[in-house]
């Protein structure tokens, strides 16, 4: 009955990559898939990139799995620790790892997210959630990200 609308977007705030999922389901899965879709195409010839220099996100993507991830594919995460793990690994003492580096300056650029998604609660009808197939309601995103490009 409900979604989720998850984004990558570039540094000005644009959509690159757009998924809705179900609104029951964690956060967190969704990052791989995001990162897979991701394609922006150079200006001239060669492939499109595919890698972004860093990832800013929030608490819920802090995972292991998803820093590995995005160790192995060269991408500076820039997500903060969960205070429960952070907990953890300071109970396991010499055993528990050195803590994430984090750096709290370019965090505060991850609001450039959080106004690309206001832009589209700007959109009644996706602010409101008046499609009941979830369908109908990414092409509702998809057109508001359109016209957030064009704009």
């Amino acid at each position: 009955m409900t979604t989720k609308t998850h984004a990558l977007v570039d540094g000005n705030g644009l959509p690159l990559v757009i998924a809705v999922t179900p609104g029951q389901a964690n956060d967190s899965p969704a990052l791989p898939k995001l990162l897979a879709e991701l394609r922006v195409p150079r200006h001239g010839p060669g492939r499109p990139r595919t890698t972004p220099a860093a990832l800013r996100a929030d608490k819920a993507y802090s995972a292991r799995a998803h820093r590995e991830h995005l160790r192995a594919r060269g991408i500076t995460a820039v997500i903060p620790e969960q205070s429960d793990q952070i907990r953890n690994r300071k109970n396991k003492g010499s055993q528990g790892g050195r803590p994430v580096r984090f750096d709290a300056h370019d965090y505060k650029n991850r609001n450039v997210v959080e106004r690309a998604f206001n832009h589209f609660k700007n959109w009644r009808g996706l602010a409101s959630r008046y499609d009941k197939h979830a369908l109908v309601y990414r092409g509702g995103v998809v057109l508001a990200a359109i016209v957030l490009w064009l704009s």
